[in-house]
């Protein structure tokens, strides 16, 4: 016979062996319907309908890929670039479109370009209150506002948990600021993980050190 604490011991451990792999074969398959979805741009006689009798899940996610690196190779010549510029120039027209796509597109620049310094650094700063540290991460601070402020400051992106999308934008003085020997990965990892997934290495030990020393 089990006992009432082993019976509840192994429930917790089966829970937390089927919850991840069931919420990460969700997101999988909501990920290829959505791809799935670009199917639509091909013909019917394409279609794995039209010459197998059966819908074959997947194709769309080669498909979507297949445009991505076909739009990023057009792109990458001077004839892809008149395109593209002649395309955000009709959008740049339409009133409540170019303010959305505008925003996106900074967004996106932001976060994919090569350059720039957004999100290269993770940082420690005192956030909600001045007893308590917070992981952020340094973005840039535009030239008009620099101008004004009166020390050095720099601008950080203070993530939410678990959800690293939204989040607090703030100036502080970078004599306030710890930078941390820690990737953007890894850093990802602790706050959506709410810090019960740690990466592998020293980095919880330097972190300790930074408060300490600080």
């Amino acid at each position: 016979m089990f006992k009432k604490s082993s019976i509840k011991s192994y429930i917790v451990t089966g829970l937390l062996i089927w919850v991840p792999l069931v919420i990460t074969l969700w997101v999988l398959n909501l990920l290829v319907s959505i791809m799935d979805q670009s199917l639509q741009l091909l013909p019917n006689a394409l279609l794995t309908e039209s010459w197998l009798g059966v819908h074959v899940p997947g194709l769309g996610v080669i498909l979507t890929v297949l445009i991505v690196f076909s739009t990023g190779v057009l792109a990458a010549n001077i004839l892809g670039q008149r395109l593209v510029q002649f395309w955000e120039g009709i959008l740049a027209r339409i009133p409540v479109v170019n303010t959305i796509y505008n925003s996106v597109k900074q967004v996106s620049d932001t976060l994919f370009s090569g350059t720039g310094h957004a999100f290269r650094k993770v940082l420690l700063v005192r956030y909600p209150h001045p007893q308590a540290w917070s992981l952020a991460f340094q973005t840039n601070v535009p030239v008009e506002v620099g101008v004004r402020l009166p020390e050095d400051y720099v601008a950080v992106f203070i993530p939410t948990t678990p959800s690293p999308v939204n989040g607090f934008y703030f100036y502080v003085r970078r004599e306030d600021v710890i930078e941390l020997d820690m990737s953007v990965d890894a850093a990802f990892k602790y706050i959506v993980s709410m810090g019960v997934v740690a990466p592998a290495g020293g980095n919880g030990e330097a972190l300790l050190k930074a408060q300490a020393d600080k």
